[in-house]
């Protein structure tokens, strides 16, 4: 059985649950949060290692296990490290360690991730031109998903018909997938796929409507639009471009998937929780422009994950508590980036805010949910300080989420409306803001608690907030179209604009 779209009813009935005292193992905002975990975190060195046991699956509602491979010469799924993913190297770790997540936590997800950069594309290419070869794979998976519980997979193929792929790749990779979703509806698995973001890879290698028909979920890899490789400093991940025709961003790919034929509700728009390295080709740079102040062919690597041009969030924020004063903090209101300088070297990355933008995008469009990539790169263990400038001058135009919400939900104007109208939920902004301050625990901008998964934390919060903004909106619209029944409300068409436009959250 596929993943179907939340209705409005079903979100109002979740946070109803929730408001009713009952346990709710996961997220209670009906949106998918899918997060994904390189396996491979955990040989990394100290504060690094991330087990299994690290998860926290009541943020997430899916969780894939990144990456099996494929053996090319029996064209059967391969485990890409044994030791690791099934004979038991780390207690409590691999397959079963992932699996067993679900006995505490019933709403959870687990699934595998096949392929990945590593993988490359060339054997899938091979395998998806074969039927008697998509026959074998199709038999492996449904073999794998058996032996070790999994819920479904992911199908990371980088990409048809790019590196060393081949035309036909991209028709041969919708009878793939179509026959894979065949062979799974019997028992109800979840086949999802990864695509990439940038316009020449979804134009080369997807037949979005043909693949729409398929997935239960598709992954937009809505990252690394820029790095060292241009030659210049430029954000990771911006909502969006530098001007109009700029196609390297978001929002563009986006309404292009939108406009392909693509359900919003299959939709699944991949975060990052990672930023890109730089070090300046001219290090008395005094302005960095996106796009065009020059950059190293190589930027430089955090302590940890040990990748030139590459730093997890944890990285980052570590660097910020421990050598503040040697960054300059920075917000590139184009693309909506935050960024980091100190001399010669730039971080251009996400945060709370930058997430929480991109996170309002998708609940505009209507989107079935937010991927994280990878939880490994938050601040998992909660050793960061928060950052202070989500509210600072620099970023005057961001107000506290948790407390406008609650200013407007005691709004006299907007009590006296829903009162006079007679409105059929007038009650609904009053949950709302009780269930806020459930949902709100941790307060999106606090600065005075560390709590781990900063990141995956704000992803949440925020789409429960951009749902909350969407449900009030839409009740304001009814109201100012709405003439009341039995007279006068006592309110001005003036007075319902003003209360209309606080709903601005980001």
């Amino acid at each position: 059985m596929g993943i179907k779209d939340l209705s409005l009813p079903l979100i109002l009935a979740t946070m109803s649950y929730v408001l009713k005292g009952q346990i709710q193992s996961g997220p209670t905002h009906g949106k998918v949060v899918v997060c994904y975990l390189s396996t491979w975190s955990i040989y990394r060195e100290g504060s690094g290692k991330f087990k299994v046991t690290d998860v926290d699956p009541s943020l997430c509602t899916h969780v894939v296990y990144a990456f099996a491979g494929l053996d090319e010469n029996s064209m059967t799924v391969k485990a890409l490290d044994p030791g690791l993913d099934i004979h038991g190297k780390y207690e409590n770790a691999g397959y079963a360690g992932l699996v067993a997540l679900k006995k505490n936590y019933p709403h959870l997800k687990a699934l595998l991730s096949i392929g990945g950069w590593n993988e490359g594309s060339l054997k899938f290419s091979n395998l998806a031109a074969s039927p008697s070869s998509r026959e074998t794979f199709i038999k492996s998976v449904l073999e794998f998903i058996d032996t070790y519980k999994f819920d479904g997979i992911d199908m990371h193929w980088k990409f048809p018909n790019v590196r060393d792929g081949k035309r036909e790749d991209k028709a041969n990779f919708v009878t793939l997938m179509k026959e894979i979703k065949e062979a799974f509806m019997p028992n109800g698995y979840i086949l999802t796929t990864a695509i990439g973001a940038p316009k020449y890879v979804m134009e080369a290698a997807y037949e979005l409507p043909q693949l729409n028909k398929y997935v239960d979920l598709m992954i937009v890899l809505a990252y690394d639009y820029h790095g060292t490789w241009d030659g210049v400093v430029g954000p990771n991940a911006p909502l969006k471009g530098y001007s109009k025709d700029d196609v390297f961003n978001v929002d563009y790919t986006l309404k292009y998937l939108l406009s392909h034929g693509v359900s919003p509700n299959k939709i699944v728009l991949g975060v990052p929780l990672f930023g890109r390295t730089f070090v300046l080709e001219k290090p008395e740079t005094e302005i960095i422009e996106f796009g065009q102040t020059p950059a190293k062919s190589e930027g430089f690597q955090g302590p940890l994950t040990k990748e030139n041009g590459f730093m997890g969030y944890n990285e980052i924020c570590a660097e910020l508590t421990t050598n503040d004063d040697k960054w300059t903090r920075h917000w590139h209101e184009q693309s909506s980036t935050p960024y980091l300088r100190n001399g010669d070297r730039i971080i251009t990355y996400d945060n709370s805010r930058s997430l929480a933008v991109k996170v309002k995008k998708a609940m505009e469009y209507n989107l079935a949910g937010i991927m994280a990539y990878s939880i490994d790169n938050d601040d998992f263990s909660g050793k960061c300080d928060r950052e202070p400038d989500y509210v600072s001058v620099s970023f005057s135009g961001l107000h506290n989420f948790v407390e406008k919400f609650n200013r407007i939900a005691r709004n006299p104007t907007l009590q006296r409306l829903l009162t006079n109208l007679n409105l059929p939920e007038a009650q609904k902004l009053s949950t709302l803001s009780k269930s806020s301050e459930i949902a709100h625990k941790n307060h999106l901008w606090t600065t005075e608690s560390k709590p781990s998964y900063p990141l995956l934390r704000a992803i949440d919060e925020s789409i429960t907030l951009a749902i909350e903004e969407k449900i009030i909106m839409t009740d304001m619209v009814s109201i100012t179209n709405d003439k009341p029944a039995g007279g006068n409300t006592g309110v001005s068409t003036n007075s319902i604009f003003t209360v209309v436009c606080y709903f601005c959250f980001l």
